[in-house]
Parts: structure tokens; C-alpha cells; sequence
């Protein structure tokens, strides 16, 4: 999180800049620009998933299964390649999905010892219920960023 309201002035960076080798004004203040408008949104989402008893986390997840269209599962070690998050946080997660039986797991017919996930008809239900309000939050970050620009 950001968590400037006020970002500093031009001035305030100048000051700065005058002090260090090599820092480009424009570049810093496009930065800071940056860094708040992505605090701005990272805040919209977690309001908007938290309205939906869901996190960003639980949501990319979901994502992560569903974004194979030629594949019904994924392995549980892709859907932790596929996220940034540690492979313990991605089993508490699946766990968690699985539990709310949004997902299903299950002993892969080739290695019995890895699991393939896939989503339930209610875990597509939740994406069909949350992906509209999350792309129409994308989209006006979007739209209110280029009005800026």
C-alpha cells in the first residue's frame, strides 16, 4: 500500500533531486503518480471482494483454474507457479475454496500423491457473480487514469 493522500509537490522533489546524482524529476513524480493510483485500486478491489465475503487472493485463484479453456484442472503445484504467493498460502487457500466447495480436489489418476483442482458449478457461479464488478472497477481505473493523462 501507498499510503500518501497528498502526493509531495514538484517543488518538494526538486529539492530533493538536488541533493541526489541522476534522479529525474518527471520520472519520480510519474512514480509516486503511479504507486497512488494502484493503492487507489488495490483498495477498491479488497472493498469489492470483501462486500462478496471473498478476497483478491481467494478471486485470482478461482481465476488461475478457470483461465485454462482446454483444461477442465490444474495440478495444485501450477495454481502455485501461477501465483505470487508461497506454496503454504496456496494450500491454505485451496483449502479454504475447497471447504466453501468452490473447488474440488482430487488424487491425480497419474501420481497419486499430486492433487488436480477444479472448479465446482459454484465455484463458476461466484466468477459469473464477481468478474463484472471487477472488470468494471479495472475499466474505471482505467478510464479516470487516461482522463488524467
Amino acid at each position: 500500500m501507498f499510503f500518501l493522500k497528498d502526493l509531495p509537490s514538484r517543488q518538494m522533489v526538486e529539492g530533493y533531486s538536488d541533493r541526489f546524482e541522476g534522479v529525474d524529476v518527471g520520472n519520480v513524480m510519474d512514480a509516486l503518480d503511479l504507486m497512488r493510483r494502484a493503492s487507489l485500486l488495490i483498495r477498491d478491489l479488497e472493498a469489492y471482494f470483501a462486500d462478496h465475503g471473498f478476497s483478491q487472493l481467494r478471486f485470482l485463484t478461482l481465476v488461475v483454474i478457470d483461465r485454462e479453456p482446454d483444461r477442465s484442472s490444474l495440478m495444485a503445484g501450477e495454481v502455485a507457479d501461477r501465483l505470487d504467493v508461497s506454496k503454504p498460502v496456496v494450500t491454505r487457500v485451496l483449502r479454504s475454496l475447497e471447504s466453501a466447495k468452490l473447488i474440488s480436489i482430487a488424487s491425480s489418476s497419474d501420481d497419486a500423491r499430486s492433487r488436480e483442482i477444479s472448479l465446482t458449478a459454484a465455484g463458476q457461479a461466484k466468477l459469473a457473480e464477481i468478474m463484472p464488478g471487477y472488470f468494471s472497477i479495472l475499466n474505471r481505473a482505467m478510464s479516470s487514469a487516461k482522463a488524467g493523462s
